[in-house]
């Protein structure tokens, strides 16, 4: 005889998602998308391309959101009525569809409720990420492609937009550094948890065999700023420079000098863009990412200045934050969060929602101040 109760599973994840819908804001949700409908369909919406790229963006990532949420309570319902259906017709088929759907369920429902803690002031924007190869050599450069690969799956996977700005080959292999850009909801509040250094641990396929080799990547995550929040540049404090695209191995991608390279001379912060055909729009695409660097920067110094007159130093997440072990066992864990899996091959596939998810929690836990 067929008997599934999981009555009170589905009434607590009843309770879970009123909570969601309420943080949320679901009536708001509905009214801003409205809003924005409305302008997306003004006869002159792209005499602004900026604009209308940020309008057609927000309403897109709103419409995200709560198709999310309606899904989310169908399938709620769906699954009551598929109980029901496996009770009476003692349906163990049925039955065992109705507890995988269970399973999914609470997943889906636990990664809505991660999005509701984010709700830091640049947490909805785009966000940049950067990718350098550190000391391990030849190891390092593959390491930060390996890297580069994986957030560019994971973001496929969850049907972000990618734009890769800047790609830096390495000799051999791999890459010395990467900047892309990832566009969808809440692409900073929830890629901002990978920031730091990731470390490797592998058989080198460079070096000697059975030789284990410990490389280094650094990963930098900064919000795309929309144009009103940027802030003024002297042209004095920049040094301009043009070269060529170039390809794997160094080679020239492009017979004129249309890339860019920025540097911000009082901080020395260096920004390099190459995907675009021409110089101006390279010099246009690196000027704003230099902006966003610069205005987080401040930021950054601002909250720093604010601590230290309080008189309070909060721990750093330090500067290792996650390894990567592929022999001798199969590893990947993540030191602030202790959250680890022992699948490291699904990971660099793009499987990283375990470890953003702790990690936002991990950087909301009631002890941060």
């Amino acid at each position: 005889m067929v008997e599934l109760d999981i009555s009170e599973q589905v009434n607590a994840l009843r309770v879970t998602f009123g909570n969601i819908r309420s943080v949320v804001d679901v009536d708001r949700l509905e009214r801003e998308i409205a809003e924005l409908s409305e302008q997306a369909g003004a006869p002159d919406l792209w005499e602004d391309t900026d604009h209308a790229q940020q309008v057609t963006s927000a309403l897109s990532h709103r419409q995200a959101q709560l198709k999310k949420l309606t899904a989310t309570e169908q399938r709620l319902d769906d699954l009551e009525v598929l109980v029901e259906m496996a009770n009476e017709a003692e349906d163990q088929e049925s039955a065992d569809e109705a507890a995988e759907e269970l399973k999914a369920i609470t997943k889906t429902m636990g990664e809505l409720e991660v999005q509701t803690l984010l709700d830091g002031e640049y947490d909805d924007r785009p966000a940049v990420i950067t990718i350098r190869a550190g000391a391990g050599g030849v190891d390092a450069a593959d390491f930060a492609e390996m890297l580069m690969r994986m957030y560019l799956r994971y973001a496929e996977q969850h049907d972000q937009k990618v734009t890769v700005m800047d790609t830096s080959y390495a000799e051999e292999a791999g890459i010395k550094s990467a900047t892309f850009e990832v566009d969808g909801p809440h692409a900073f509040g929830t890629l901002s948890v990978e920031a730091g250094t990731h470390r490797l641990v592998r058989m080198s396929p460079f070096g000697a065999a059975g030789k284990r080799q410990t490389s280094f990547a650094a990963v930098e995550v900064i919000p795309l700023m929309p144009e009103t929040a940027v802030i003024d540049i002297p042209e004095n404090d920049i040094r301009v420079d043009v070269f060529r695209s170039s390809g794997p191995g160094g080679q020239s991608v492009n017979t004129t000098d249309s890339a860019v390279r920025l540097t911000h001379l009082p901080t020395g912060t260096v920004v390099s863009m190459q995907n675009e055909k021409s110089q101006i729009q390279n010099r246009a695409a690196a000027m704003r990412v230099l902006q966003s660097r610069l205005l987080l920067l401040k930021k950054e110094e601002e909250n720093a200045k604010k601590k230290e007159l309080a008189g309070t130093i909060t721990a750093s997440w330090g500067d290792q934050i996650r390894n990567y072990v592929l022999a001798p066992y199969q590893m990947v864990k993540d030191l602030r969060t202790e959250y680890e899996v022992n699948n490291p091959t699904a990971v660099f596939d793009g499987d990283l929602d375990g470890f953003i998810n702790a990690g936002i929690r991990w950087r909301k836990r009631p002890d941060e101040d």
